[in-house]
């Protein structure tokens, strides 16, 4: 097979040509109308001078036009740089400077960016609006890149090439730039068709933000195969609902920040949800009361367990439905996150790089196709994370006989507490169990006699009651005494979250490490 992200829409309009390639509001088209239309945003790119190998960078929420540029962008011969929303100006100052990126494309809700970014961005030429207004002064229309030029020929990138620079972090210290090529995102797609069954006749919701790998899965999995897409600004859980419902959506991703929001929103049982029949979630731990919730509202419902991370293109797992049990032998695996996908190859290693004995905690490791080129402009640090052919991820995790992989925690979010390894996804699991708790994060605190003691940050569900030792004593019934927290905080608002829907840990341990030198990792 050609590994080039082209390919597949060439395909897709040859075989179903007329079959829905995307739905957003009140715009659908398909797979021919698709290929012409990234064909001429590509011709339109060249005309901007946008040349092989040249950065063209998105802020933007969640759209038709948001797929298009996925594929006009490597059509032209250039490389994505898709921008995180939750970023702050300075934050994005940075992704664009870093990267390079010679063209922003940029919409409605963004335009305020570009007051304080004005003379931040020297590498950018042109600024192209996406969106259905006129064009603000200076900006260039995403339409107008379209309607005024013919089909550009396809630039030919496939392999090796560089497709995409996908940014980790930027919410905390600096950002690095992830080189995923066309090979990367390519095997990274057939990966996901096969493990995560994707098929033609699907229809995959982009509910999780598409500038991030998880929704990506779907972005190059479900165009691989010329499925339908459909589109939703950002998540709302009423929002995904009508989603779900109107538009007969048979697969999507929620993040479990996200899952956990819809099965407790009372919209769920109001709306018809037959159609829905995949849901992939990942990005972070799922408490088990809320993947079992999920299952009872949906039992229609296959639910798989993805793990990796944007240096892998994702995918590195796979815990299909079969192994979303409770009360039977294979109960304990639903704990897991399930077995090496497709292509992908894993191993679990000390801090000497050996392997440990299966059942014991180590880092989790990864060879495949699917793996990263390397940190744009970090060589140094590509080297420390690419050792010896293994890329290290940075979880904690074990491994059983039969290779399902459990991961414990981030390395970085471990808490040594008296000299025992306590990870907080095991304590946060627990505390998801209390009847009276809608959300919580567990972080190790400053603490003059264990070193670091295990806190925990509980928002209670609309007019429930508990006090912080209700909270303790629900886990003494349910986990070791070390890990059970110590101490027990209560915030109204939602927790802070990354673009990617995850619990941002280092916002929540700010406050009790203000002035302190952490000890440990």
């Amino acid at each position: 097979m050609q590994m080039a992200l082209t390919q597949f829409i060439r395909r897709n309009a040859q075989i179903t040509r007329n079959a829905t390639a995307t739905t957003f509001g009140d715009r659908t088209q398909d797979w021919t109308g698709f290929l012409d239309r990234i064909s001429r945003l590509a011709a339109g790119l060249q005309k901007l001078g946008v040349t092989p190998g040249d950065r063209v960078a998105l802020l933007a929420n969640n759209s038709d036009r948001y797929l298009e540029y996925f594929f006009a962008v490597p059509w032209a011969g250039a490389v994505f740089v898709p921008v995180n929303t939750r970023l702050a100006p300075p934050e994005v100052e940075y992704w664009i400077s870093d990267s390079g990126s010679r063209v922003l494309f940029i919409d409605d809700d963004f335009l305020p960016y570009l007051e304080k970014l004005q003379g931040k961005m020297p590498s950018v030429e042109h600024i192209v609006y996406v969106g259905d207004g006129t064009a603000p002064d200076g900006l260039v229309h995403y339409e107008s890149l379209i309607s005024d030029n013919s089909p550009a020929d396809d630039a030919g990138r496939c392999g090796e090439d560089l497709a995409g620079l996908f940014y980790t972090g930027g919410t905390t210290g600096v950002s690095k730039g992830v080189m995923l090529s066309h090979r990367n995102l390519v095997s990274n797609a057939l990966h996901v068709v096969h493990d995560i069954d994707f098929s033609a006749d699907m229809v995959w919701l982009h509910a999780g933000p598409m500038f991030h790998l998880a929704d990506g899965t779907a972005t190059f999995g479900a165009s691989l195969l010329g499925a339908a897409h459909c589109f939703i600004p950002k998540f709302e859980p009423a929002t995904a609902l009508e989603a779900l419902e109107k538009h007969k959506v048979t697969n999507s991703l929620f993040v479990p920040t996200m899952m956990n929001m819809v099965v407790d929103h009372p919209d769920v049982t109001k709306r018809d949800l037959s159609n829905l029949r995949g849901i992939l979630y990942g990005a972070s731990p799922m408490p088990e009361a809320v993947v079992r919730r999920a299952i009872e509202l949906m039992p229609q419902v296959g639910f798989y367990h993805a793990y990796g991370q944007t240096e892998c293109s994702p995918l590195l797992t796979v815990l299909k439905p079969e192994y979303h049990v409770f009360d039977d032998p294979k109960a304990g695996l639903a704990k897991s996150v399930g077995r090496a996908t497709l292509g992908v190859e894993l191993i679990v290693l000390d801090e000497g790089g050996n392997e440990v004995p299966r059942g014991t905690v180590g880092e989790i490791c990864a060879k495949g196709p699917n793996v990263m080129q390397g940190y744009w402009n970090k060589p140094d640090l590509t080297a420390t994370t690419i050792r010896d052919g293994w890329i290290h991820t940075g979880d904690g995790g074990t491994m059983d006989e039969d290779g399902f992989v459990f991961v414990v925690d981030r390395v970085k979010d471990m808490i040594i507490s008296g000299g025992e390894n306590v990870y907080s996804a095991e304590v946060e699991n627990a505390i998801y169990q209390h009847a009276s708790v809608v959300e919580c994060a567990v972080v190790g605190v400053p603490d003059d006699k264990w070193g670091e003691r295990v806190h925990a940050i509980v928002r209670l569900r609309e007019g429930a009651t508990a006090s912080d030792e209700d909270i303790m004593a629900h886990c003494h019934a349910l986990i070791a005494n070390y890990k059970c927290p110590r101490s027990v905080t209560f915030r109204a608002e939602p927790m802070p979250l990354s673009g990617a829907g995850k619990v941002l840990k280092t916002e929540l341990r700010k406050p009790y490490w203000e002035g302190k030198t952490k000890q440990v990792n």
